[in-house]
């Protein structure tokens, strides 16, 4: 099928550049046709990276003005995300959006229903999503395994310097903000909008920084604790998705592995069942994973396969706006 041509606005966001080389790498499905920063000192300490070599540098409009352009990826200084999108959206293009949506709900309701109205995709930068351990979780619950789900623990820290520190002080809601949403997203595709979302935000030194934040969404019959931290020495590895049902549980630590750039090694799952199922007998099973061919790569072959009309969304604009409601509540800016 005729490639989806795309380009990339901002190379600000961490995530970036190894965006721009899973969409290099999926040559099969996007031609990129250029990228935009604006900003002379992204520019100079990222625009030499080897994933824009060779890459036309372009002003946003010249990229909006791309005979066929379909699609852009929203990757700007997280500040910019959601002025990016609706300038995307207001040209007619699907995006691949990072996250996390913005501080205030509102803007970014009003976003989706844009996105909404014009029946384009807009996907969340979420790459659990595609994470096969914790697809195999989302099976295990929705199959019954677990029996009724009652408890989920959820992790997702890392440490960093000082120079981390002093951008994510900008956000109110410091190290929740920026990263919970990765794990509440996991959470409401389990269980659903909760009741009630409760922060207790903490800082563990005297500066501007939420560095430790957690929370806890409740349901009728379940609850779910949220971690997230900047000042967890080695963090990533710690990483970790619990889920607890009367009849099973499922453990998976670490989340993800970082062994190369773009192969990364398998994930294990610890399943631990009541009860005999088609699959797995009573007991407890560590269960191997496939491999990963790098962290974004089967989800943005998902975007391909969303905007060529061969599957519909699986996270709909409601979906992405739960996840952002609930992020907000944990991260402290309302209740």
């Amino acid at each position: 099928m005729k490639k989806i041509k795309i380009g990339q606005i901002g190379i600000g966001h961490n995530h970036a550049s190894e965006k721009m080389a899973a969409f290099r790498r999926l040559s099969d499905f996007y031609e990129v046709v250029g990228v935009v920063e604006s900003d002379p000192e992204w520019k100079e300490r990222r625009g030499n990276l080897p994933q824009y070599q060779g890459l036309p540098w372009l002003t946003e409009e010249e990229l909006f003005q791309t005979p066929g352009l379909e699609a852009v990826a929203v990757e700007t200084d997280g500040f910019d995300l959601l002025s990016t999108a609706q300038r995307c959206v207001d040209h007619g293009m699907h995006i691949h959006m990072d996250k996390p949506g913005g501080e205030e709900l509102e803007p970014f309701r009003r976003l989706l229903d844009c996105f909404r109205q014009k029946h384009l995709c807009i996907q969340l930068g979420y790459m659990y999503r595609n994470n096969p351990a914790v697809n195999f979780c989302f099976k295990a619950a929705r199959s019954g395994w677990l029996g009724d789900i009652f408890e989920v623990h959820a992790v997702m820290s890392r440490y960093d310097g000082d120079d981390y520190r002093r951008w994510l002080s900008g956000f109110k809601g410091g190290a929740m903000y920026i990263f919970g949403g990765h794990l509440i997203d996991l959470v409401i595709s389990l269980l659903g909008r909760p009741q009630k979302v409760t922060p207790y935000q903490r800082k563990t030194r005297d500066d501007n920084l939420y560095d430790n934040g957690f929370a806890v969404m409740e349901y009728p019959r379940a609850t779910a604790s949220i971690r997230t931290s900047v000042v967890e020495i080695d963090g990533m590895k710690h990483r970790r998705l619990i889920v607890c049902g009367t009849k099973g549980t499922v453990d998976i630590c670490p989340l993800e592995h970082h062994s190369s750039r773009y192969h990364l090694d398998p994930l294990h799952v610890r399943l631990t069942l009541k009860e005999d199922n088609a699959e797995f007998k009573a007991g407890t099973h560590d269960v191997v994973m496939p491999v990963m061919q790098g962290r974004y790569d089967l989800q943005l072959t998902e975007l391909a396969r969303i905007i060529r009309g061969e599957i519909t969304n699986p996270y709909p604009v409601l979906h992405e706006l739960l996840v952002q409601e609930a992020l907000l509540q944990a991260a402290g800016y309302y209740q």
